[in-house]
């Protein structure tokens, strides 16, 4: 039953694993809370790329229990003084910069936002997250953990453009296989599509025009498309790679031309 109670964090940054910046902040973590329990989502996050981060962080936060304390550290200081939000949403609380982050993450900011306080401008970083940490884990009251945000960085994540017969998107990551993840939606698709043929174009490759449900449903080698666990429409290739085999990169355009009923 004790480990029920536990306190939980999660950990995003840019930080990567080589140097010190990590080990510091965990440091900092456990000397205030030695019961603290920290697991780790991603450290490998390019740096100061908050898009990425967004993304990646969005595909993880809500498998977590209630309750869980998520920490992002990327991009922190993209101002010359810098500003850190706690926030509220879905059952879960969140720490980090105040750089268009949580907009991209949530939309919009929460209505439940504090900026934190109780701290200089020179205060180390991994001590303000310290501090923030320790109120939320320990359950104090949430409001007493700074000030109300009357404004914020706000960061407009970019959306498909659709027509009675398209839908044009664009990549938004590409994972360690390789394989090209777009922001074009089961839902989307299906509303713009109505059941129609399709032929996917992106690039110099050869059009697609069929949906797969798992990997190997086309020969080895060859290209795909199917929609995956979260329902955003992926480009793959089977037992290949298919970001550098096609020439596909971050933000290059994907769309989809849907058949007219004859």
């Amino acid at each position: 039953m004790a480990a029920a109670t536990t306190p939980l964090l999660t950990l995003t940054t840019d930080f990567g694993r080589e140097d010190f910046h990590l080990p510091r902040l965990k440091a900092q973590l456990l000397s205030m809370q030695p019961d603290l329990r920290m697991v780790d989502i991603s450290h490998d996050i390019p740096t100061y790329d908050i898009v990425r981060a967004a993304f990646v962080f969005t595909k993880v936060w809500m498998h977590f229990p209630t309750g869980t304390v998520h920490l992002l550290s990327v991009y922190d200081y993209y101002q010359p003084r810098g500003r850190f939000l706690a926030t509220y949403h879905g059952g879960h609380y969140f720490i980090g910069p105040d750089n268009g982050i949580f907009s991209l993450i949530f939309g919009s900011i929460p209505e439940q936002t504090y900026v934190l306080d109780g701290y200089e401008a020179d205060t180390p970083l991994s001590e303000v997250y310290a501090r923030a940490v320790n109120h939320l884990t320990r359950r104090k009251p949430f409001h007493e953990i700074g000030l109300p945000a009357t404004r914020y960085t706000e960061r407009l994540a970019f959306k498909p453009v659709i027509g009675p017969n398209y839908i044009r998107g664009a990549v938004v990551f590409i994972d360690r296989f390789d394989n090209v993840t777009t922001n074009i939606t089961r839902r989307l698709f299906e509303e713009v599509g109505e059941g129609r043929g399709f032929q996917l174009l992106v690039k110099r490759m050869s059009p697609l025009d069929g949906l797969s449900f798992r990997y190997h449903d086309v020969p080895e080698g060859e290209p795909l498309c199917r929609f995956d666990s979260d329902g955003l429409l992926e480009i793959a290739v089977n037992l290949g790679r298919a970001a550098p085999l096609l020439g596909i990169n971050v933000e290059d355009t994907v769309q989809i031309e849907f058949f007219s009923l004859v």
